[in-house]
């Protein structure tokens, strides 16, 4: 496992492990070594070489890492299986089962001081938050893996990262969710970290704000760096699933070095199952790209694809945003009544605390909806709850457009000053300093 306890704690542990066997330190040491070195490593005055730690892990019958570390080299490997066990669940959409899972095996984690399966199981935990919609809960989990994670390089913590940004997204804190993304690409870019999964991560996340800031074409760049990187792979679940069970296998046999290669294996083809999310995401631009070039059937086959990879179990504010996009296509092809329906069931899952733009966005297609068919109140309405929760969520593009919206219905019916009130809200947004601009971009991969 390559780390090491401290001069003392290795003492104080061979001491132990030898009164328990009822072995003297003579008995200990022979035939290599001297009763004195032994009393003198006991005592923790002297660092033992690996060669004497193998003599005494043989003479007291453990291993190597347990005597050097106390940590089960088993303990440590059957944590990992588990650890791709809850990976699996959460990954086939189950998110609650999953979540259970990941509170045991960070709890045994803690308990034997194991950093790196105490940072993988609350980044699991961060993930089943955002699946379920528990937010602040989700937020907390990935600040505490990368607190785990603080000595490791920026790759390693890009999950964290991410789930961070996300986290903050998904609560209507745009700008901020750029921010963290934008600047963890631009210093693995530059710091010549181009590891693909991490540059995949975060492009693919990168789209869902960009689009409710009005930064399409950053948008449209995103999604091609993240489909350009995509990992190709003809059935990772399959795949996962044997590297799981050759490393059971593995372990029965004692054979651990090689179970950690399988298991290592199947974790990383379940982050990429993960990833389905991230992919709907880039399929969902795609189909954001077709409606605004009028091409309408296309794009719903894109969006309709998207929202296949996101099932009722799984992502319910990802899938609601893609839902409300199809909904306006729908709208689009002459379907109002089949668009109006999937806006309805979008807004039932949702809140101002989960998804207040997607809220937003489904109250404002509802409102041209009612405007369309003449019902001029229920269109003031869905406007005005809108206009509220854009507002909390700082979505200034999206604002300005809702505010043209309304201000045009108050004006057709009569109602002249609130729709100069209405106009001049939506002009204040547009000019705000700050809210419709985003810096210089992230320096690019090299593709």
């Amino acid at each position: 496992m390559g780390e090491r306890d401290d001069p003392g704690t290795i003492g104080r542990r061979v001491q132990r492990l030898r009164t328990e066997r009822g072995l003297t330190q003579r008995q200990l040491a022979e035939p290599v070594y001297t009763p004195a070195y032994i009393s003198t490593l006991e005592s923790g005055r002297v660092r033992p070489s690996d060669d004497a730690l193998r003599h005494l892990a043989e003479r007291l019958g453990v291993a190597f890492d347990e005597l050097a570390s106390g940590h089960s080299a088993r303990l440590v490997t059957e944590l990992r299986l588990r650890l791709t066990e809850a990976q699996r669940t959460l990954a086939v959409g189950e998110a609650e089962a999953a979540a259970e899972q990941y509170a045991g095996l960070l709890a045994e984690a803690e308990t034997h001081g194991l950093a790196a399966e105490q940072a993988a199981a609350l980044l699991g935990l961060g993930e089943c938050a955002l699946e379920t919609g528990e937010l602040p809960a989700g937020r907390r989990y990935f600040e505490r893996a990368e607190a785990c994670l603080a000595g490791a390089p920026l790759p390693a913590r890009v999950p964290a990262l991410r789930g961070r940004a996300v986290a903050h997204y998904l609560a209507g804190e745009l700008r901020y969710a750029v921010h963290l993304l934008e600047s963890t690409l631009d210093e693995l870019n530059r710091g010549g970290l181009h590891d693909p999964d991490a540059l995949l991560l975060l492009y693919a996340s990168a789209i869902g704000p960009y689009m409710d800031m009005g930064a399409h074409a950053r948008a449209a760049q995103a999604a091609e760096f993240a489909l350009a990187l995509a990992p190709q792979s003809g059935d990772p679940a399959l795949v996962a699933r044997m590297h799981r069970s050759v490393a059971r296998t593995l372990v029965a046999e004692g054979r651990l070095a090689e179970a950690d290669a399988s298991l290592a294996k199947a974790a990383e083809l379940y982050r990429g199952l993960q990833l389905r999310t991230e992919l709907a995401n880039c399929h969902w631009m795609r189909g954001y790209v077709y409606a605004q070039d009028g091409q309408l059937e296309r794009a719903e086959e894109e969006l309709r694809r998207a929202l296949g990879m996101l099932s009722d179990k799984r992502a319910a504010l990802y899938s609601s945003q893609v839902a409300v996009e199809l909904a306006d296509v729908l709208h689009r092809r002459g379907r109002s009544d089949e668009a109006a329906a999937l806006l309805h069931d979008v807004l039932g899952h949702l809140s101002p605390e989960r998804g207040a733009v997607h809220s937003a966005a489904a109250h404002r297609l509802l409102g041209i909806i009612a405007e369309d068919a003449r019902r001029t109140e229920d269109a003031e309405e869905h406007y005005v709850r809108a206009l509220s929760l854009l507002e909390r969520a700082g979505a200034a593009g999206d604002l300005a457009d809702l505010c043209r919206l309304l201000g045009d219905l108050l004006r057709r019916t009569g109602r002249v000053e609130a729709a100069l009130d209405a106009y001049r809200t939506g002009l204040g947004h547009r000019t705000a300093p700050g809210t419709t601009t985003l810096g210089p971009a992230p320096a690019q991969p090299p593709l």
